[in-house]
């Protein structure tokens, strides 16, 4: 009988297994919660949608449009696409909706699965999952200053460390236009000794070539003029003011003058945040406004920021920190040698996670040397015993697997020391 080959996940495509996936719960339980405190609310929305809400929205000369995006016609020979980012969703929604006749400025946050077809590296995938938040409805540079403030905020609760903000603007319907004609101008005599992709986007979406990577493109890209010398009197008002603002909250940051984003909505700020532990590729997350992208999708006037963070790039460069093996680890591991004392060890471990403590038993009988390899194994941090001793005496023997002691501790005392510890642990993280 000849042996059936098992089957795979699709090319650029992960299973995220523990301990990693529990640093991603862990992620996204603090992103939660600090959303949450800025009064921003979930919007889920679907992952199928009309391809013209990309097209439109993100642009059709944009790479995620023309060679990204997982698209095909359905039954009813209408063209559906895998979304690839989340902001025109989002925008589609509010005005679906109608949310613009509710009061105030509204702030949404999601999480979920993207797709583009893209070359896999390290990092990117094809699906993809991304943490964002989008506030819609004034377009004051305080609001910038705030989204990004919750950024910052968001970063120190993860005890994230060694990024840089990069701060920019590009401009408006205004002041973009006069710039985009320079620039073709200075592209023009130069375009032959670009790279491909430059050269179509010289003719087709020129400020697309200042977010090049390609390193033989950089001496030419460096010679070129920058937005920021061009912004009109409101657009560089704008950014004057969001820089005050920053500076205001102690947020420091670095001007990129060339600092473009990789779609056709954006207006005026932009931002994204960087890290070493990535490489060349050291973009972590990125946003900006996009202050004309409901009219483009046929809804009123609303101005609106918002950033998004790659959770698969974020939780590579999270790995290693603190708050990561906090999140990653298993408190503690009971072992129990005979009928009576599981009986006991399961009650103890019932009675801890009542009060939000991780806990596992043995499943099975094991020899004291085999379970504390196995309480190894799986990462505990501490490991209890139970036995018929230890139950007539009612006190335990508590290993810290990590320091290598032990001592004796009463009920009481476990349960003062655990509850109290992960308390600790979690405001510790946040």
């Amino acid at each position: 009988m000849s042996r059936i080959e098992p089957l795979r996940t699709i090319k650029g495509m992960r299973d995220i297994l523990p301990p990693e996936s529990a640093l991603w719960g862990h992620i996204e339980q603090v992103a939660r919660e600090v959303f949450q405190a800025y009064a921003y609310q979930e919007i889920r929305t679907p992952i199928v949608e009309v391809t013209e809400l990309f097209a439109r929205g993100v642009g059709q000369d944009t790479d995620i449009v023309t060679k990204e995006m997982y698209s095909f016609e359905d039954r009813d020979d209408k063209s559906l696409t895998l979304r690839p980012e989340a902001t025109a969703s989002v925008v589609r929604a509010y005005i679906e909706h109608k949310m613009y006749e509710q009061p105030g400025l509204k702030k949404l946050y999601y999480m979920g699965p993207m797709f583009r077809r893209e070359r896999p590296q390290k990092g990117r995938y094809r699906q993809f999952y991304q943490i964002g938040a989008e506030a819609i409805g004034s377009d004051s540079p305080a609001v910038d200053a705030e989204v990004i403030e919750m950024l910052i905020v968001l970063l120190d609760r993860l005890r994230l460390t060694g990024f840089t903000l990069w701060l920019s603007s590009v401009g408006c319907s205004k002041c973009r236009p006069g710039y985009l004609a320079t620039l073709r101008s200075q592209l023009t005599p130069v375009r032959e000794k670009l790279c491909a992709d430059c050269q179509r986007r010289s003719e087709t979406n020129p400020l697309r070539v200042l977010d090049c990577k390609v390193p033989e493109d950089q001496p030419i890209i460096d010679t070129l003029p920058t937005l920021l010398d061009l912004l009109c009197s409101d657009c560089r008002q704008h950014f004057e003011q969001l820089q005050g603002y920053l500076r205001d909250r102690q947020i420091p940051f670095t001007l990129q003058p060339r600092l473009v984003r990789g779609l056709d909505y954006y207006t005026r700020t932009t931002f994204e945040i960087v890290h070493g532990s990535l490489g060349a590729q050291n973009s972590l997350l990125g946003g900006g406004r996009y202050d004309g992208l409901s009219e483009e999708l046929g809804g009123p006037p609303a101005p609106g920021i918002g950033f998004s963070i790659g959770e698969d790039r974020f939780a590579l460069t999270l790995a290693q920190s603190e708050s990561a093996q906090q999140a990653a680890g298993l408190p503690l591991y009971i072992v129990w040698l005979g009928e009576s004392a599981f009986r006991h060890a399961a009650e103890l471990a019932r009675e801890l996670r009542a009060r939000n403590v991780a806990v596992e038993v043995a499943s099975d009988p094991l020899k004291l040397k085999k379970a504390l390899e196995l309480a190894s194994r799986l990462g505990a941090r501490h490991v209890l015993i139970v036995g018929d001793q230890e139950l007539a005496e009612g006190k335990y023997p508590l290993k810290d697997m990590s320091a290598g002691t032990q001592r004796t501790v009463t009920k009481e005392e476990l349960f003062e020391q655990f509850v109290r510890r992960e308390n600790l642990i979690e405001d510790h993280i946040r």
